[in-house]
């Protein structure tokens, strides 16, 4: 017979992906998959659908960084620095949703969601870019600074 009062798998994953959400981090990384979701389809609806690449990477980094942090396996791997990572991650996304969503914005006459497209890349920049700036406050918080010693005798 089944033991039906345990919880099941699924049950707790599903209870862990609630909690996470409401995180700030989760909440971040949340809104950065469905703005990237929202880019992709922008793109793909116009007549140029080669931007969506880097729609398409970013989504697919937040939303493995989203499973790592709300299954806690950053604390189990050890041989890879998460915050470092994540940091690199939204750095390299704020700066290339910038470049590519500039471009949109500006040659995109005529073609309306290829502009709509740009737009929301610009607000993705942005979001990845407050990302960038939380991890970057978590990791100068973290460090531990020792003060140099000034004494006159070594």
């Amino acid at each position: 017979m089944a033991d039906t009062t345990a919880s099941s798998s699924g049950a707790n994953c599903l209870e862990k992906l609630k909690n996470y959400v409401k995180t700030p981090k989760g909440f971040i990384l949340t809104a950065e998959i469905f703005i990237s979701l929202i880019i992709i389809i922008c793109y793909g609806a116009s007549y140029t659908g080669g931007y969506s690449s880097v729609a398409i990477c970013e989504m697919i980094f937040a939303m493995v960084f989203f499973g790592i942090f709300m299954m806690e396996m950053d604390k189990q791997f050890l041989m890879v620095n998460w915050i470092w990572s994540d940091l690199f991650r939204a750095g390299i996304g704020a700066v290339l949703y910038f470049i590519i969503s500039l471009i949109n914005v500006i040659g995109g006459s005529g073609d309306g969601a290829r502009i709509a497209g740009g737009v929301f890349g610009l607000i993705a920049g942005l979001l990845f870019a407050y990302d960038t700036y939380t991890i970057y406050l978590q990791i100068k918080s973290t460090r531990q600074h020792t003060p140099a010693s000034t004494d006159d005798r070594v």
